[in-house]
């Protein structure tokens, strides 16, 4: 879509304009023009009745818009070309447009006159904070999950917690210093910059310039530590605002993030991570990491099962101090159920070499991750009972010169993401060699994260199984947002070895002797 000059007007004929803040609340009895333009320098937003010459405007400066149906919206601002110019107060109007598209058309166009506030070639002073009124994030996350997010990361404890993953944090050092070449003398950008670990590690690359975008407290923290190095310090600019509302001067040849959730996608920041690329990547421009997979396989943990199932026996008790707690068993033994694990395990617990989902950054909509759709088929390594889905991830950093993988697979160096598994709380039985298909279906709530729902199927095994069908069926829903932090280290189960002979103990003479002389000294001091 052409974005819209403010030198040139753009005019909207809305089917009725209702003033709030009229004693008369009626809507106007004729059509009413909208125009977005620009006067002395100041963009405005004004409605002209086509049969008068009243009308009034609205600072887009200070200005809001409210969806209240899909084609009626209410506007609300300061007033501006009032007589009253020292008074300060709202206005508010109630807009009705014809048709859909009017009223998209019109949305796209405030919104993009809304943006224009900041110039191609401006600069900004370091700790530069920007805040819309509403922005899209606003509109798909809920304030209540909004605020904790943010004060979670707002925190300097939590950022040392990612800090100290050395594995992580290593990662991504040696992935920016590898490919210098993708850094020298480039425009960069962190998305979510946190403590600005990502920008300080840009500009050591020998980065042109770095913008670094943290919406949280986090940023003044940052912003000292960056001033703390001042070889570096004047190549990055901290702004505190989200991806979805602040503006840059100038393109990026680089986006470099840590977006990545518990099972990737939790948190929903991967969604930010492309609507930086859409807005303010340039065309080409490289994105650290590039793309990520989740890698998933069917688990037998006979003592996570069991662990699991005992936490609700605690709600069959008949008699606590009187009462009988047995009608909630049902629903607490569902609940532990919809509860993901977190914990690293291991490796020999996966009954079936895994798959992966592959996720492109460069070429992902934001719209797509709203709901992931996996379909599941494994083939079983052993005879057992399946427990349920485990899922892991990693990330490739494409540079240049080297691409380098992050993973936080099972039996790999251990990370603060560590692993996850979905449980079922009917397990399937399988024989080696039989066919697991299922399907892992993922869809984004409002509370930054996302529902699980989880089938896993055994398909026929042996004489017949080519005529198909499917013996048994076991399925979950569970939070992403709710997980069970396990996090314990990986357990030791027993390995599938034959047991060790006994073997006969010879004992000598002489060691014999020397026993029974301990026992009399022992017997003489006593």
């Amino acid at each position: 879509m052409e974005i819209p000059s403010l030198n040139k007007q753009q005019e909207f004929t809305l089917a009725s304009v209702t003033d709030l803040t009229s004693s008369s609340s009626s809507p106007s009895s004729s059509p009413v023009v909208a125009t977005f333009s620009c006067v002395n320098e100041v963009k405005e937003l004004r409605f002209q009745g086509s049969e008068s010459s009243d009308g009034f405007s609205f600072d887009l400066s200070s200005t809001q818009l409210f969806k209240l149906g899909p084609l009626q919206f209410i506007c609300v601002s300061d007033i501006s070309g009032s007589a009253k110019e020292n008074s300060s107060f709202s206005r508010g109007v109630v807009i009705k447009f014809r048709d859909e598209k009017e009223s998209k058309e019109f949305c796209d166009s405030f919104e993009e006159c809304k943006k224009d506030s900041v110039k191609q070639g401006s600069s900004f002073l370091n700790g530069t904070v920007f805040s819309a009124n509403k922005s899209k994030f606003d509109d798909k996350i809920e304030a209540a999950s909004a605020k904790m997010y943010f004060h979670y990361y707002g925190q300097l404890l939590h950022q040392q917690n990612m800090l100290q993953d050395y594995v992580r944090t290593g990662t991504y050092h040696a992935a920016v210093m590898e490919n210098r070449s993708d850094f020298s003398g480039r425009v960069v950008v962190d998305v979510g910059a946190g403590s600005g670990i990502l920008s300080l590690f840009a500009a050591l690359a020998g980065a042109k310039h770095v913008y670094a975008v943290e919406a949280s407290e986090m940023a003044e923290y940052a912003r000292k530590l960056i001033a703390g190095n001042p070889l570096l310090a004047e190549r990055i600019t901290v702004i505190k605002g989200k991806i979805e509302d602040i503006e840059l001067p100038e393109k990026a040849d680089v986006l470099i993030s840590e977006p990545m959730g518990t099972l990737l996608v939790n948190e929903r920041m991967l969604e930010t991570y492309v609507i930086a690329r859409d807005r303010f990547l340039s065309p080409n421009g490289k994105m650290f990491p590039t793309v990520g997979r989740i890698h998933m396989a069917p688990f037998a943990d006979e003592f996570l099962f069991v662990e699991m199932a005992n936490k609700a026996l605690f709600w069959q008790q008949q008699n606590y101090y009187g009462v009988d707690l047995t009608p909630l068993y049902v629903s607490a033994h569902q609940g532990y159920f919809s509860q993901p694990v977190v914990d690293a395990f291991d490796p020999r617990l996966l009954v079936a070499p895994s798959m992966f989902h592959m996720i492109d950054f460069t070429k992902m909509t934001e719209e797509q991750f709203y709901e992931i759709d996996i379909p599941l088929k494994f083939t079983a390594s052993v005879c057992t009972r399946v427990h349920g889905l485990a899922c892991w991830f990693d990330v490739l950093f494409d540079g240049s010169t080297v691409q380098r993988w992050f993973t936080t697979a099972p039996g790999a160096p251990t990370t603060h993401w560590y692993q996850i598994r979905c449980v079922l709380s009917q397990p399937i039985h399988v024989m080696a060699g039989q066919e697991i298909t299922g399907r892992l279906h993922l869809v984004a709530h409002s509370a930054q994260s996302y529902t699980i729902n989880l089938t896993l199927s055994a398909k026929m095994w042996g004489p017949g199984a080519n005529q198909g069908g499917i013996l048994q069926t076991s399925s979950c829903k569970l939070d992403l947002k709710e997980p069970y932090y396990r996090m314990s280290q990986p357990q030791v189960y027993p390995t599938q070895e034959p047991p060790a002979q006994s073997q006969d103990i010879h004992i000598h003479s002489d060691d014999l002797e020397e026993v029974e002389l301990l026992q009399q000294t022992a017997n003489a001091q006593l």
